[in-house]
């Protein structure tokens, strides 16, 4: 097998890749796992007809520009999807408003632009390239919610008492504008006094103490979703940085508290929404992840750090299990994480109907779960929403339970397909950089042992390869010196030996 790679390997080791190759070998990535990388034809001449942003008018459309509307979002993302806004209660309650864009309003179902999201079912995001559920034109632009435009959008309106207890909680349809598009990572940094606040948020009155009680609800609502056994994760997923057609680093997305803010806010938008179906008869699309099927392999890992889980799933006992190894060794939790949540098997899509059996969702200590809030970038969530409109408007919903049975499974499919075009594409990435680096000697640690070897991960920049050689007596968890000796950027193989 070592001979073999090796070969593979060094057969382009003269050929020096840039991103237009990452491109190219993102898109038949695509086609492999049965996603549209390109737009089709019907596609284009719809989009061509479609003149600007929704102007729809209707008496149950309320008008909420003037609140303080703003999006936290990445650095580099144009597609908002989400706003919120918030003001204090007598009491020390908070009353919080999350828009969701409104994409139904411009995106018809069975149109030609429907039928390509209903294909892909979400956005695909790898370094080299984005490849939109949504053409451009719409989900940065017009069914964006984009700084300073009046968007239509779907509002959940939540009222939370002052040990962040949820009160009371309706949908409803809103005119709404941005006030202020900010980013996670400078967000964050003012929260924990790093930094000054953000100049889009400073030029906004009375905004910084907005974010201040957002900041402070999403960590009692953190709080409280850990002592119900919400599981805490750090999965590994580093980005390829680019400058022009060379890639320049590999970044690992650090969590923080806006990217916490965002979370909470919205894993309680979803609560919502599926309560709201669910009280108005309707049947839901529910993300799931169910107890863990492999339980008993769970509880032989915790023994393997001396620790004894209960012998039944027990999301409580499991998240003090990851906290306490968390804090006692953050540098390997990541890959204790993948471990847990390769265990616990990947969360998937299912139809609840009223008086139906409850599944709720394992990994986030929540009984209600719809994906309500990113529908530009994920077809689900566009369907909550259609079925939302469709209740509010006192319409019959415009699928019926089997035609969401067929798409929860269709969705669940998809999505898988599009993280193994992603994982495949990390992988090209790192191979990419280091390609330039073959000789050079890193410090490793075993993260993976199969019977097809074993694998390990560098530090600087945080990469994935595979030993080739020297991996005798190693187990996972071993720190190790290792020497890269081949890249293969088309396949996505880094191979090292031991040094």
């Amino acid at each position: 097998m070592y001979i073999a790679r090796m070969h593979a390997n060094n057969h382009n080791n003269h050929h020096h890749h840039h991103r237009s190759d990452l491109v190219r070998i993102a898109t038949s990535a695509m086609f492999e796992r049965g996603l549209q990388p390109e737009f089709s034809a019907g596609v284009e001449q719809q989009l061509a007809a479609i003149t600007g942003p929704s102007r729809e008018s209707d008496a149950a459309i309320r008008d909420l520009t003037h609140l303080l509307w703003c999006s936290i979002d990445n650095d580099d993302s144009l597609d908002l999807d989400q706003l919120t806004a918030s003001e204090g209660l007598p009491q020390g309650g908070v009353k919080m408003w999350v828009a969701i864009a409104d994409v139904d309003a411009l995106v018809k179902k069975g149109s030609a632009i429907d039928e390509h999201a209903r294909t892909n079912t979400t956005s695909v995001y790898t370094s080299a390239r984005i490849f939109p559920m949504l053409p451009e034109r719409l989900s940065t632009d017009l069914t964006s919610l984009n700084f300073d435009q009046d968007r239509l959008a779907l509002v959940t309106e939540m009222d939370f008492s002052a040990d962040a207890t949820l009160i009371r909680s309706t949908v409803y349809r809103a005119k709404v504008r941005n006030k202020a598009k900010l980013a996670y990572d400078a967000v964050s940094a003012w929260i924990d006094g790093e930094a000054a606040l953000p100049a889009a948020a400073a030029a906004v009155p009375g905004m910084d103490a907005q974010l201040r009680t957002q900041d402070a609800l999403a960590q009692q609502l953190r709080l409280r979703r850990h002592a119900e056994g919400s599981l805490e994760f750090e999965t590994f997923q580093p980005r390829a940085v680019f400058e022009g057609e060379q890639v320049i680093d590999i970044r690992q997305q650090v969590q923080n508290r806006a990217r916490q803010l965002i979370e909470e806010v919205m894993i309680a938008t979803n609560g919502c929404t599926a309560r709201y179906l669910a009280a108005q008869g309707g049947a839901s699309l529910r993300r799931v992840v169910r107890s863990p099927e492999r339980w008993l392999r769970i509880v032989a890992v915790a023994q393997e750090y001396g620790e004894t889980l209960p012998a039944e799933p027990d999301s409580k006992a499991l998240e003090a299990f990851l906290a306490k190894r968390h804090q006692a060794d953050p540098l390997r939790f990541p890959d204790l994480s993948l471990v847990i949540v390769r265990l616990m098997g990947s969360g998937e899509y299912v139809v609840e109907t009223p008086g139906g059996p409850p599944i709720g969702h394992f990994g986030l200590a929540v009984r209600d779960y719809t994906h309500s809030t990113a529908p530009n970038r994920r077809f689900p969530d566009l369907i909550t929403s259609r079925l939302l409109k469709a209740v509010l408007a006192n319409k019959p919903p415009p699928y019926s339970n089997a035609e969401l049975g067929e798409l929860a499974m269709h969705c669940t499919r998809q999505e898988n397909s599009a993280q193994k075009v992603e994982r495949r594409m990390r992988k090209s990435e790192a191979a990419l950089l280091l390609e330039s680096h073959v000789g050079q000697r890193y410090d490793a640690i075993v993260t993976g042992s199969t019977t097809d070897g074993i694998w390990v991960r560098i530090f600087t920049p945080p990469a994935d390869g595979k030993l080739v050689s020297g991996a005798d007596g190693l187990k996972v968890g071993d720190k190790v010196h290792v020497k890269l000796v081949s890249t293969n950027v088309e396949r996505g193989f880094i191979d090292f030996v031991t040094a």
